[in-house]
């Protein structure tokens, strides 16, 4: 099965209003599989320490090493700012933009909001995403 369509998904719902928040977005499994590919520039370059880092946080609900090293995603460091419902994480880099991870039952969703645009489109995107899979068993 081919993820990468879902990235057109994620982008088109937090774009709808005609403005770019999310610029690029991927899908990667709580045991740290990448499912999605840079898909033409749409889709993150996550490397595998990065997602089995970001997995095993999610699947344990223990954030403690994302706060004190912060989630790095493509190489860049971003500050951890929350995790809500043990579900969603945000985070931040200045000059960079921000991270919204949502997870389903095995999947995340990972949403990156342009720098200077507002995450809030962004996370709504990934929720959406997060719970269709979570639907369809993921």
């Amino acid at each position: 099965m081919s993820w990468d369509g879902y990235i057109d998904s994620i982008l088109g719902t937090a774009n709808a209003s005609g403005t770019t928040n999310t610029d690029k977005a991927a899908i990667i499994g709580f045991d740290g599989s990448i499912w999605t590919t840079a898909y033409g520039g749409k889709g993150m370059n996550i490397s595998a320490t990065e997602s089995a880092t970001l997995g095993k946080a999610l699947a344990s609900q223990d954030f403690s090493g994302l706060q004190g090293n912060g989630l790095w995603l493509e190489g860049v460091k971003y500050t951890f700012l929350r995790a809500e419902d043990g579900k969603i994480i945000q985070a931040k880099k200045k000059d960079n933009g921000a991270i919204t991870c949502a997870a389903s039952k095995s999947a995340i969703v990972i949403a990156h909001t342009a720098e200077g645009q507002q995450a809030g489109l962004s996370t709504k995107a990934a929720v959406s995403i997060a719970e269709y899979l979570e639907g369809l068993g993921y």
